[in-house]
């Protein structure tokens, strides 16, 4: 399992969600809010204002991030690190065995993850939830919500097993995907939900037998899109089977049965 060690100048700050932190020296200094950074999308709802409307603005935007946040089912804090003499370091690692990656962002192009995969981020960069639909959300599990990342800065994430890095335009424009292997894509790939066959032969064949479930995601456009090799449900069932529970047949679970 991987984690990133993290050096920041004098005043720098980094934030994380609860959770994902590990160590930190002692002159780096630790604080845990409901909001995010400072600038993000949050505060440019608030707007500026003094006085009490502009504390009842910020108010309610602290209530509606962390509203979101909820309904993702992601914690409703973040933990913010700052350097307070000279340079300081703080550790940070994913929760699931497998890789971690930086993603820098220029400002020209947003980065969308998985509600799991988000670590830490340098607090220029602005943290949002982007929403994909009920059909999709239902379909698909993970699409419903994901995570939106923005501005400039480094954005830290976390997967299970490896990374493969896709583009769908060097695969004529599409690539269809397991729904639990995404972990993160650029701004300019439109993501949605396919079903396997709809509800006939061949699309029970491959739920039943080829543990695929009914649905693939799609991934297209011209970009950067980020797999991983392990899925949490094929992680569970990995663990289960390791610990002699859920006795399986060979139609995966469908018709499993409970011996004495």
């Amino acid at each position: 399992m991987q984690m990133v060690v993290v050096n920041l100048r004098l005043g720098q700050t980094v934030y994380c969600e609860a959770g994902k932190f590990l160590f930190k020296t002692t002159n780096v200094t630790m604080e845990t809010r409901l909001s995010g950074p400072p600038g993000g999308a949050g505060a440019a709802r608030q707007g500026g204002g003094a006085g009490m409307g502009g504390m009842l603005r910020q108010a309610v935007g602290t209530a509606m991030q962390a509203g979101q946040r909820a309904l993702a089912g992601e914690s409703l804090a973040f933990q913010y690190f700052t350097s307070t003499g000279g340079e300081g370091t703080v550790g940070f690692a994913g929760v699931l065995p497998g890789e971690m990656r930086a993603l820098e962002l220029d400002g020209t192009r947003a980065w969308f993850a998985e509600k799991d995969a988000f670590v830490a981020a340098e607090s220029t960069v602005q943290f949002g939830i982007a929403f994909q639909g009920g059909r999709t959300g239902r379909s698909g599990g993970e699409g419903f919500v994901l995570e939106k990342f923005t501005g400039h800065g480094t954005v830290i994430i976390a997967g299970a097993g490896n990374f493969i890095d896709l583009n769908p335009a060097d695969f004529g424009g599409r690539i269809e995907v397991d729904t639990g292997c995404v972990v993160a894509f650029e701004e300019g790939i439109h993501y949605g939900v396919q079903r396997i066959g709809g509800l006939n032969r061949q699309g029970l064949m491959n739920a039943v037998f080829g543990g695929e479930g009914l649905s693939l995601a799609t991934l297209e456009g011209n970009g950067r899109v980020i797999l991983q090799s392990l899925t949490i449900e094929s992680l569970a069932n990995a663990l289960r089977k390791a610990q002699g529970g859920d006795k399986q047949g060979p139609t995966g679970g469908l018709f499993s049965t409970n011996e004495g």
